[in-house]
């Protein structure tokens, strides 16, 4: 519950005392005399059960601290079934079941999901309050520990004398007077959680006899000063306020304003104003109003330190007035610290308020505040198209285009025209054109044109600008150890992509003929019909002119010009009806080549920086859970 901690040891101290004519342990070797002589049953006397009217559990024989001795006990018998005892032991600890326990799981799983994302030293607070969690829960929420903590000559231990009833921690001039921390507990069922704290069984009491009814379940300690110049005093306060449940800060008139006292404890104690207790004591020397106005100027200070107070039926810090010495006001604290011991919730009202601290340190690491964060469908879709453009598939699709019109011509063109063109391609030679998709056309003479894999040609630059500009709308408004994550998963997979684009590219490339159209071949066959026509027609014009043939000659001219005509136009129109086939080759050309090249990337970066973002979306989760949904 402080900004800082420390390690200390402890030293004992303790007496006898009578009160009432009865005698009161405060010896931790009788007591655990006691235990043995019980059976394991610590403090079980069922003469006092008697004494305090129960004298049916007496007559039964059942430890009092254990039957109808917590609050609340019924209702946990009524969820867990067994006998009273079994409450002590299971009931009580089940009273932090609401929003706490799936708090610290949601905390527990981000621990375990950022620990290969953060540093250690980042995570290291989240880990103790966890750790400070399990020790706690190991021990009965049912007990409440509460610290008396106060800065020297504050008259805390007069004030714990007074809630104990008895003189049990020594109180006077000498400075410090409060060396060792010393617990008085109204139950004989805390050994464990005073082992936890480290409190020595030479320092532990019992209040005087008989217990308030009103504080069963309060285990109070009187702290060292926290000002004490003494070595290891402020050390022992600092650890022992990380791991109470709730604390009563005492001030006086004098130094209720010290600064050391707001900036080291109180400021800090901000989260944690359900579990404080501010009391100005002393007020017995303070004339007229003047109590009135100190405690006014006192809640002004706290305000100004963020410490909510709890007033108008609001939760916050209890600051009260009263005076230890005459007793003024502590029946108000007294009855106070019965209530929340009876609300078995202060332990996880403390544990509530360690988590949120945690997350509102660790909330930079884990929420960004610039918006939705992740891959947008727009930014995959212009890393495919990056991808596609550097290894060329458009280009490979125009160039499959214009192979497919000159398929068609060549197919449907006029046999002199393939003469023509025989001869132009023979005197030019075999000619290629390189595309940039990692492809390579060649067109023979006379041969169907064929596609053939090629040395790689995917533009390196423009795949490492892709992964580049990709890897930074990823990483847009992501927190810093998760922006660096994505870039190195999209780094990491950028490595090579280059060359296995060209790899997939060329594989989806080669032999990939197209089913040539059946209407090619019919013109083909017309094509070869109207040569016929025309040799048909020139030969019977030599006939003719030799006096072979006889008769009318007027349709002799009409072959030869029908058969001329009709072969060129059969040939121009082959060509427009080829442009819409031509146009939807070229674009399945690309699209597969995009393809290709589109699952490489995916393969290798998308997938592995998608992967990332669900991790931290995952964490995100965990993240929101825990903070309690903030």
């Amino acid at each position: 519950m402080t900004a800082t901690e420390g390690n200390g040891g402890n030293e004992g101290g303790g007496g006898d005392r009578a009160a009432g004519g009865r005698h009161t342990w405060d010896d931790g070797l009788i007591a655990r005399r006691a235990h043995r002589w019980t059976g394991g049953r610590t403090g079980a006397r069922p003469a006092r059960a008697v004494d305090e009217g129960r004298p049916e559990e007496a007559a039964a024989g059942v430890p009092h601290a254990t039957a109808g001795y917590f609050p609340g006990e019924e209702t946990a018998r009524r969820s867990f079934g067994g006998p009273p005892y079994a409450v002590y032991q299971a009931g009580v600890r089940s009273f932090a079941t609401g929003t706490l326990r799936p708090r610290l799981e949601a905390l527990r799983q981000l621990v375990g999901l950022s620990r290969s994302r953060l540093e250690g030293r980042t995570l290291a607070g989240a880990a103790r309050v966890l750790d400070e969690a399990d020790a706690r829960g190991r021990h009965p929420y049912g007990h409440t520990v509460v610290a008396v903590a106060g800065a020297t000559g504050s008259g805390k231990s007069t004030l714990f004398n007074a809630l104990a009833g008895a003189p049990l921690s020594e109180a006077g001039i000498r400075r410090p007077t409060t060396a060792t921390p010393l617990a008085c507990a109204w139950t004989d069922h805390a050994d464990g959680l005073l082992d936890r704290l480290g409190i020595p069984a030479v320092d532990r009491r019992n209040p005087g006899y008989p217990y308030d009814p009103a504080l069963r379940g309060l285990v109070l300690l009187d702290l060292p000063d926290h000002d004490s110049v003494a070595p290891g005093h402020r050390e022992r306060v600092d650890r022992l306020l990380g791991l109470v449940d709730a604390v009563v800060w005492v001030v006086d008139p004098e130094k209720y304003a010290d600064a050391v006292l707001h900036e080291r404890y109180l400021r800090p104690l901000a989260g944690y104003a359900e579990v404080t207790f501010v009391v100005l004591n002393q007020v017995d020397r303070l004339p007229g109003e003047a109590a009135d106005q100190v405690l006014d100027d006192l809640r002004r200070l706290l305000d100004e330190d963020g410490l909510a107070l709890g007033e108008h039926g609001e939760p916050g810090a209890v600051v009260l007035a009263l005076s230890a010495l005459t007793g003024e006001g502590v029946g108000e604290l007294r009855e106070t610290l019965g209530r929340l011991t009876a609300e078995c919730g202060a332990a996880e009202r403390r544990l509530s308020a360690d988590v949120d601290g945690t997350m509102t340190r660790l909330r930079p690491q884990y929420v960004a505040d610039n918006g939705p964060v992740g891959l947008t469908e727009r930014a995959r879709a212009e890393f495919e198209d990056r991808l596609a453009e550097a290894a060329g598939a458009a280009a490979a699709g125009r160039a499959a285009e214009r192979a497919w019109l000159r398929d068609a011509e060549w197919r449907c063109g006029t046999p002199w025209g393939r003469v023509r063109g025989r001869k132009a391609r023979a005197s030019g030679g075999s000619r290629a054109s390189r595309t940039p998709g990692a492809v390579e056309r060649m067109e023979i003479p006379g041969a169907r044109a064929r596609t053939v894999a090629v040395e790689a040609v995917t533009a390196r630059p423009a795949v490492e600008e892709a992964v580049r500009t990709l890897g930074d709308q990823a990483t847009a408004g992501l927190p810093g150890p998760w922006a660096q994550a994505v870039r190195e998963a999209a780094g990491w997979g950028g490595r090579g992509l280059a060359e296995a684009v060209d790899e997939a590219v060329a594989a989806a490339a080669v032999d990939r003929q197209p089913v040539r159209p059946v209407w090619w071949s019919m013109v083909a066959v017309a094509q070869v019909t109207l040569l016929v026509v025309q040799v048909v027609g020139v030969l019977w014009l030599l006939g003719a002119i030799a006096g072979v043939f006889g008769g009318p000659q007027w349709w002799m001219p009409a072959l030869l010009v029908g058969g001329a005509a009709v072969g060129p136009a059969l040939a121009w129109g082959s060509r427009v009806a080829a442009r819409g086939p031509a146009r939807r080759h070229g674009l399945s050309v690309e699209g597969r080549l995009r393809e290709a090249a589109a699952e490489c990337g995916a393969r290798r970066v998308l997938e592995p920086v998608e992967a990332e973002l669900a991790r931290y979306g995952e964490v995100r989760g965990q993240y929101v859970i825990a903070a309690g949904g903030a």
